[in-house]
């Protein structure tokens, strides 16, 4: 070793130097960690119609999420429940993903729960049913969030129409499932006797005829008929109920938002009322709509791909999903987390649960410890179908 000094001074400069180069990257290095977003959607299948819109919305999500480089693995699980679990446990296990999102369907979503809870993922759902988040008091429900909107925020904007415009008496028509059970219970809250419900009636999703079901609602001469279903299986009472000359107004739900419904539908489906996210009927919105440039940018996005009156519900709520994600992780890297790691999914759900006035193309986000959810009034608005299209129906 040279007893030089000045030989010394520079040795111990280089390895300073060399310290602080070795540090610089490492910080380069995570500051550019990759965060990876698993997601399970109903491609294929009797939901694909909804799946896909979804996944169409994903293909066009950023390359960045919180200002991170990042990667999304896509699956599909052919709206089979058993099939999005195991999807969602591979994405957890195998993928190591620091969120999910999906799946599209309420029973599938349901599934997921436990896997959130077991593996401290976050997960933000795109099913509709609000037993996805509610109740909060269920510890597997900590890791679980929801864009659409409730059922029952979309049942009030109903009623408020129906009354305004003098229906008295209506007729209910639902899905045998879960999505119908959740539709019956919030149009009655909802309801409270005005209008009265007269008559209800279920059908499968995969029914042929509901022939036996529109005479029974015909039979009560209600004013108008809501039907609770979703994508095309919630065209066949409406055609039915058409084909057997029913004049009365038809309302459907928010679950209709596809184009392959319009397409079934045609003309028996013109004059259509359904309550609808602000980001369906975008162009229609009044100026002074909250919503109405964010849902705007993403309308024009959306088309520029996909083509004009192409967007859809479910193409808004996938997108809001990565506007909700991208968010979220701006915030929970702050707190130095890594992707990657049990800490920064637990920073990310915290961070999820800790977002106020977020605008997303179907309403304004305000997520909180009782509220996994979290819009109001202004994430609905009724619409319209116009000349087979979604159009924005006014008040």
């Amino acid at each position: 070793m040279s007893s030089d000094p000045k030989v010394s001074a520079m040795r111990l400069s280089s390895r300073r130097f060399l310290a602080f180069f070795a540090l610089a990257a490492m910080a380069s290095t995570a500051a550019h960690a990759e965060i990876t977003i698993g997601v399970t959607l109903a491609s294929t299948g009797p939901a694909a119609a909804i799946g896909i819109q979804s996944q169409n919305a994903v293909r066009l999500w950023p390359a960045t999420l919180g200002g991170q480089p990042a990667r999304y693995v896509v699956l599909d699980d052919g709206t089979d429940v058993s099939q999005a679990v195991r999807n969602l446990r591979k994405l957890t296990a195998e993928d190591k993903v620091d969120a999910l999102v999906g799946p599209n369907i309420t029973a599938s979503a349901l599934a997921g729960l436990d896997v959130a809870n077991e593996t401290g993922t976050p997960l933000v759902a795109l099913a509709a049913s609000a037993s996805i988040v509610e109740p909060m008091s269920d510890p597997r429900r900590r890791w679980v969030f929801k864009m659409p909107q409730n059922d029952s925020l979309m049942a009030g904007a109903l009623v408020e129409h129906m009354r305004a415009h003098g229906v008295k008496t209506v007729g209910f028509i639902g899905f045998g499932d879960s999505y119908g059970d959740s539709w019956w219970k919030a149009f009655n809250d909802a309801a409270v006797g005005n209008p009265a419900i007269v008559a209800q009636e279920r059908f499968q999703r995969t029914d042929a005829s509901v022939t036996g079901q529109a005479l029974k609602l015909m039979a009560a001469k209600p004013d108008a008929v809501l039907v609770a279903g979703s994508g095309t299986p919630a065209a066949l009472p409406q055609k039915t109920l058409a084909s057997r000359g029913y004049k009365g107004v038809i309302y459907q739900t928010h679950g209709i938002g596809t184009l392959e419904f319009l397409q079934l539908g045609g003309k028996d489906v013109e004059g259509t009322l359904f309550p609808t996210g602000p980001g369906v009927v975008a162009r229609g919105l009044p100026a002074d709509n909250p919503v109405r440039k964010v849902a705007l940018d993403f309308t024009e996005k959306y088309e520029a791909r996909y083509g004009a009156d192409t967007l859809t519900q479910f193409a808004g709520d996938a997108w809001g999903a990565w506007v909700l994600l991208d968010d979220a992780a701006r915030r929970a890297l702050a707190g130095g987390a890594q992707p990657g790691t049990p800490a920064f999914r637990a920073a990310l759900r915290d961070a999820l649960e800790a977002t106020r006035d977020l605008a997303v193309p179907n309403g304004v986000l305000n997520l909180s410890p009782q509220d996994h959810q979290g819009f109001d009034a202004r994430a609905r608005v009724m619409g319209v179908i116009r000349d087979g299209k979604f159009r924005y129906a006014g008040q």
